[in-house]
């Protein structure tokens, strides 16, 4: 079992952070502050949207879907194109509003302004989309969550997780921005307790230029006076430099500075997609099958 050895969250501070969060592409992808163009956040979500259209594609457009932490809503729109009914949950008041309003024509939409944790999901689901949610959960409530989603999932129905990470072990972040970052194998072993088995990991290769960029220019932030920051030049440089080389300097400059011993970027960003324990064989071995892809193609998320 996976013990709760890091410092725990505090959901209050947790709640007070979303609860002022801003309703634009780059605030919940948390890339404001760093002088980058809007067009950013649409090129890492069109990524990200590429990335879950290959795990969902095998699931029939006649399910249901649940969208956890849905943010202002632009994947429970993809969701509503594809499937034929979103049930889509939002905690934060201005990210909720944004969603109400983005999704008010989809009929198949119903935006609810609530909490993951004490939802009670309207009926059966075939896929359950957590975007970003469980790293602002402490390991027994992740748990408990995964727990409740299998007893609404339908028999072959699949949970998409899509979470920040690190290298080893767990990061917490204290203050006004709390956070929970886990490794990796440290997801395996909580989903593994919540009664899941882990079917495939992706690494979201559409975090890596992106997020290498925000810790360019957190670096420079630090080092240079604020009068002389100049976001709005040396933010667009920074993004537009290592976008120039996208795709490949996503996996090679990460791979190339690791063999001179720096971590950059310092965390790391995976799909994770998960099924209910499947029976065991004869041998007592698991049917499941985990699939680990590039876990050297690495993120940075970083806090403005």
């Amino acid at each position: 079992m996976t013990g709760e050895k890091t410092p725990q969250l505090d959901y209050s501070k947790v709640r007070a952070y979303w609860k002022r969060a801003r309703p634009s592409i780059l605030g919940p992808y948390m890339m404001d502050g760093f002088g980058f163009p809007r067009s950013a956040g649409h090129f890492r979500l069109r990524g990200e949207l590429e990335a879950i259209a290959k795990s969902v594609g095998d699931l029939s457009s006649s399910i249901s879907v649940l969208d956890l932490g849905s943010g202002v809503g632009f994947w429970t729109e993809y969701f509503a194109q594809r499937f034929d009914r979103v049930v889509s949950v939002e905690a934060s008041p201005t990210l909720y509003e944004s969603l109400r309003q983005r999704c008010s024509s989809y009929p198949n939409v119903t935006a609810v302004h609530g909490d993951a944790l004490s939802l009670e999901p309207p009926g059966k689901f075939g896929l359950f989309f957590l975007g970003g949610l469980l790293m602002y959960l402490n390991d027994k409530d992740v748990r408990t969550l995964l727990g409740n989603l299998a007893s609404y999932l339908e028999p072959g129905g699949l949970v998409l997780c899509r979470e920040s990470t690190v290298r080893h072990g767990t990061k917490t972040l204290r203050g006004d921005y709390q956070v929970v970052y886990r490794s990796v194998e440290t997801y395996e072993s909580v989903f593994a307790d919540a009664g899941f088995d882990v079917l495939s990991i992706e690494a979201n290769t559409a975090y890596i230029y992106p997020q290498m960029a925000c810790e360019l220019v957190k670096k420079w932030k630090a080092r240079v006076p604020e009068r002389f920051w100049c976001l709005p030049v040396v933010g667009r440089i920074a993004y537009w430099g290592l976008r120039l080389g996208y795709p490949w300097n996503a996996e090679l400059i990460p791979r190339m500075l690791d063999r001179m011993g720096y971590k950059f970027p310092v965390l790391t960003n995976h799909f994770f997609v998960l099924r209910p324990n499947s029976p065991t064989t004869g041998n007592g071995e698991s049917n499941a099958t985990t699939r680990h892809t590039d876990h050297g193609q690495e993120v940075m998320e970083s806090t403005p």
